[in-house]
C-alpha cells in the first residue's frame, strides 16, 4: 500500500490559523447567511406589497391592516389595529434580537475592544451625519424637516442578502465589517427614535418599566434562565414604555441589552459536568438500566450544553429565524405597498422629502463612510482589516444605502399625520433609494472587487488568516 504523501508544511502551519478563524466567524457566518435569505424574502414581500397597494384590490390592502384587534387580559386591554400590532408590538421583538446582538458585539465581538470598534463606528458615524446633512440641506425649514432620521439607516437583511450575490469577491472580514457597521447604525437609529421620534412624557409609565425591568433583573439574580418567566415583565416593559411616551419597539432594546451575555458554565465547568454525566449514563446503561434511570445523567448533560451558551445567544439564536423570515416580511408586506396612483410631488414640500431620502441613501451613506472611515485610518485611528482594501470600503458604503426596514419604521415616526401625502412621498424614497443603491452597489462591486478581492476563509494564507483573526479577536493589526 502506497503511503499518501505529507502535506506541505505551509499548508499545515495554516491549519490551525484556519480552525482559530473559522472559529471566531462561524457565528458570524451563521447570522450573515439568516440575513441574506432574509433579504431575498424581504425583496420579494416587497414587490408583492408594491403589486397589491397599485391593483385592484387596493382597497382591501388598505382595509387588511386597519382592522382592528384586542389584546389584554381584565380591564388592562388595548384595542388598536392591526399595522399597530405589527409595528408597534411584533418590531418590539426585532428589536430584541437587535438588543441582542448589539450586547453580544460588546461583549465578544467587533465592539468589545476600542481599536476594534474605532473602524465601523467610524463609517457608522459618517453613514448617519452625511445623509442628514443632505436631508436637511434640501428640507430645512419646509414641511418635510422632520424626516432627516429616514436616510440614516441601513437594513442589515437587504444590504447582507445585496453583499452576498457578489459570492467570492466579497472578503470575510468585509462581510464582519458590514454587520458591525449596521449593527452600529442600528444603534443610532434606536438613539434617534427614542429621542426624537416619541411622544409626550407620562412619568406614570416610567414606573411600569422600572417594575419590569426589577422583576426581570430578580429572575436573573435568582438563577432563572430567560424563558417563559420574562414574557410577563417584559410585556409591563412594553406597556410602559407606549404609555411613558417613548416608542414602544425601544423596550425590546432594552430587554436585549439587560439579557446576560457570558455564559454559566465556564469551558472547564461544562467539560466537567459532561464528562460526569457520560460515565453515569455509561455506568447505568452497563447494569441494565433503563428509561427514567437514564433520564437524570441525560438532564445533567443537556443542562450543560444550555449553559455553555450564554443566554444573549441562546435567545438570539431561537428569536432570529422567526424575525428574519416572518416579521420582518409581514412588516415589509404591511408598509413597502405605497399607491403611486396618489403619489405627487406638486404638493408643498415633497419633491424636496423624496430627493433627500434618495440623495441621502445613495450618495450620502457611502460618501459619508468612505470619507469618515479614510480620515480615522489616515490619523491613525484604526486600520483596515486583512484583506479589505478602499476599493471594498466604497462597495460596502454603497450597499449600506439600503435602508429599507429601518427607514421605512423612521419614516412611519416621522410623517404619522394620515392628511398629508409626505408619509407615502417618503416611502417611495425609501424604496427608489434601496433600489438604486442596491443596483449601484452590485455593478460596482463587480467592476472593483473583481481579481483582488477574492478571499474566502479557504483561499486565506496564514498571514492573511492571523492577521485578520487577530483584528477582530484581539483588536491589534500591524501596518
Amino acid at each position: 500500500m502506497t503511503p499518501k504523501p505529507p502535506k506541505p508544511r505551509s499548508s499545515i502551519a495554516l491549519l490551525p490559523a484556519r480552525r482559530l478563524a473559522a472559529a471566531v466567524l462561524a457565528p458570524v457566518e451563521r447570522f450573515l447567511k439568516i440575513e441574506a435569505a432574509s433579504g431575498f424574502i424581504l425583496l420579494i414581500t416587497a414587490l408583492v406589497a408594491l403589486l397589491w397597494a397599485n391593483s385592484q384590490w387596493a382597497s382591501s390592502y388598505e382595509r387588511l391592516w386597519q382592522v382592528p384587534i384586542s389584546l389584554g387580559v381584565g380591564r388592562w386591554v388595548l384595542n388598536e389595529s392591526l399595522h399597530f400590532w405589527i409595528n408597534d408590538f411584533l418590531m418590539a421583538i426585532f428589536f430584541l434580537v437587535v438588543g441582542l446582538e448589539i450586547k453580544r458585539e460588546i461583549a465578544e465581538g467587533a465592539l468589545s475592544d476600542v481599536r476594534r470598534a474605532a473602524l465601523p463606528v467610524a463609517a457608522a458615524a459618517g453613514g448617519m451625519v452625511v445623509p442628514a446633512m443632505i436631508y436637511l440641506a434640501l428640507n430645512v425649514g419646509g414641511p418635510g424637516g422632520d424626516g432627516w432620521g429616514v436616510p440614516m439607516a441601513t437594513d442589515i437583511a437587504f444590504a447582507v442578502g445585496v453583499l452576498s450575490l457578489l459570492g467570492k469577491r466579497v472578503p470575510v472580514a468585509l462581510r464582519v465589517l458590514l454587520l458591525a457597521l449596521a449593527i452600529i447604525d442600528d444603534v443610532g437609529a434606536i438613539l434617534v427614535i427614542a429621542i426624537f421620534y416619541s411622544g409626550n412624557i407620562n412619568w406614570t409609565g416610567a414606573l411600569y418599566v422600572a417594575g419590569g425591568v426589577a422583576a426581570m433583573v430578580a429572575l436573573y439574580r435568582g438563577g432563572v434562565r430567560p424563558g417563559y418567566a420574562f414574557v410577563a415583565p417584559g410585556l409591563v416593559v412594553w406597556g410602559g414604555m407606549l404609555q411613558f411616551g417613548i416608542h414602544p419597539t425601544i423596550a425590546g432594546v432594552l430587554v436585549g441589552l439587560m439579557t446576560p451575555a457570558k455564559p454559566l458554565f465556564s469551558r472547564e465547568r461544562f467539560l466537567k459536568v459532561a464528562r460526569e454525566a457520560v460515565d453515569e449514563f455509561d455506568k447505568r446503561s452497563d447494569h441494565g438500566a433503563l428509561g427514567h434511570d437514564l433520564l437524570e445523567p441525560l438532564y445533567k448533560l443537556a443542562q450543560a450544553r444550555r449553559e455553555a451558551v450564554s443566554p444573549a445567544l441562546r435567545l438570539q439564536g431561537a428569536m432570529h429565524p422567526w424575525v428574519a423570515f416572518a416579521i420582518m416580511p409581514l412588516f415589509a408586506l404591511a408598509n413597502a405597498g405605497v399607491n403611486l396612483q396618489g403619489i405627487g410631488f406638486d404638493g408643498d414640500g415633497s419633491f424636496a422629502v423624496f430627493a433627500g431620502i434618495v440623495a441621502g441613501l445613495a450618495i450620502g451613506k457611502p460618501v459619508g463612510i468612505v470619507a469618515v472611515s479614510w480620515l480615522a485610518v489616515r490619523l491613525g485611528l484604526c486600520v483596515l482589516p486583512a484583506g479589505v482594501t478602499w476599493r471594498g470600503i466604497l462597495t460596502m458604503g454603497m450597499v449600506a444605502g439600503i435602508g429599507f426596514t429601518m427607514a421605512i419604521f423612521i419614516g412611519e415616526l416621522a410623517f404619522q399625520d394620515p392628511s398629508s401625502a409626505l408619509g407615502g412621498i417618503a416611502k417611495l424614497g425609501v424604496l427608489v433609494g434601496t433600489a438604486i443603491a442596491a443596483v449601484a452597489g452590485l455593478i460596482l462591486g463587480r467592476a472593483v472587487l473583481e481579481g483582488d478581492e477574492r478571499l474566502e476563509l479557504q483561499d486565506l494564507t496564514e498571514g492573511d488568516v492571523e492577521a485578520s483573526t487577530d483584528y477582530w479577536t484581539t483588536g491589534h493589526q500591524e501596518e
